[in-house]
């Protein structure tokens, strides 16, 4: 598909099973079972090849959302690790702190 810019293109694909393609693929299957029900068929009995037509369409689009994702997150964090490299006086790193000292004593009311 044409989203996702050459650059893009060198990140590993995500997973066939991801939250996007999970989650259209129902709304896919769920859109079809919900037309059925409106023309007064039986909703899961009826067109179940348009079920798994849908179904299947909405775990492509899924899948390519998450790649065109993957990509828009793999910018953003390369552009602000450049950015952090460009400016390193903005981001001098503080002392490290214990936890006791972060926390206050402990006193026990009795």
């Amino acid at each position: 598909m044409g989203f996702i810019p050459e650059e893009g293109k060198s990140l590993p694909p995500p997973g066939l099973v991801n939250r996007n393609s999970l989650w259209l693929a129902g709304v896919g299957w769920v859109s079809a079972v919900l037309h059925n029900a409106i023309n007064h068929r039986p909703p899961v009995k009826s067109g179940v090849h348009r079920q798994f037509l849908l179904a299947t369409i909405g775990w492509f689009i899924g899948y390519h959302v998450t790649k065109y994702e993957n990509y828009t997150y793999a910018r953003l964090d390369r552009d602000m690790n450049e950015y952090i490299k460009l400016h390193p006086d903005k981001f001098v790193p503080k002392e490290q702190k214990t936890f006791a000292e972060i926390v206050e004593p402990f006193h026990p009311v009795r």
